[in-house]
């Protein structure tokens, strides 16, 4: 893939999770998600410091604290702020061909920007199911994040720290976002 479309693969990501976060209702902050240890609010902040982190990693700038509430009284501002920092970082030049030391391991900056959208749809996709949402993903997106995953995932890390769980089946015909949640181990 060339780097414009790295980058427009991430925006739409970013896009699609957007439109979920900002259809989250005042009563489903503390609601649980897929993610059984964390709530709505939880899964948003987690989006929104692991965006922070990876820009802090791209820009050579020390990295947020991940456990802080990067939220504060405007999730869903506090999302868009972290969505632009992440993609004004990867959009510098060479950023996505400079290799990084990554808490997953050393990679280039298209590797990264892989990880980052697999995040957004993955928990875009956790937050729409929390609160009853009925969200668009971009299906080309899903389907190459998909086969990404699949490529750069041929045995999964498993235990009690793995990011995700066992791989799920899924319905003959699944979107595509239902089919990479499902690789991700989230049922259906």
């Amino acid at each position: 893939m060339s780097d414009a479309a790295v980058l427009a693969d991430l925006d739409r990501a970013l896009a699609a999770t957007d439109g979920v976060v900002a259809g989250i209702r005042p009563g489903q902050w503390s609601g649980p998600t897929p993610c059984t240890e964390l709530s709505v609010r939880d899964v948003v902040n987690h989006l929104v410091s692991g965006n922070l982190a990876f820009a802090a990693l791209v820009r050579g700038d020390p990295l947020p604290d991940r456990g802080a509430d990067h939220l504060g009284d405007d999730p869903l501002a506090a999302f868009r702020r972290a969505g632009q920092e992440l993609r004004e970082a990867f959009a510098r030049p060479g950023a996505l061909d400079a290799v990084y030391q990554a808490p997953f391991g050393t990679g280039p900056g298209t590797a990264l920007v892989h990880v980052r959208v697999v995040e957004a749809l993955a928990h875009g996709w956790d937050l729409a199911r929390a609160t009853g949402q009925a969200a668009t993903f971009p299906d080309d997106v899903a389907e190459r994040t998909l086969a990404m995953s699949r490529q750069m995932l041929p045995t999964r890390p498993e235990g009690p720290t793995a990011p995700f769980g066992p791989e799920v089946p899924v319905p003959d015909g699944a979107a595509a976002i239902d089919r990479l949640a499902g690789f991700l181990g989230r049922p259906a």
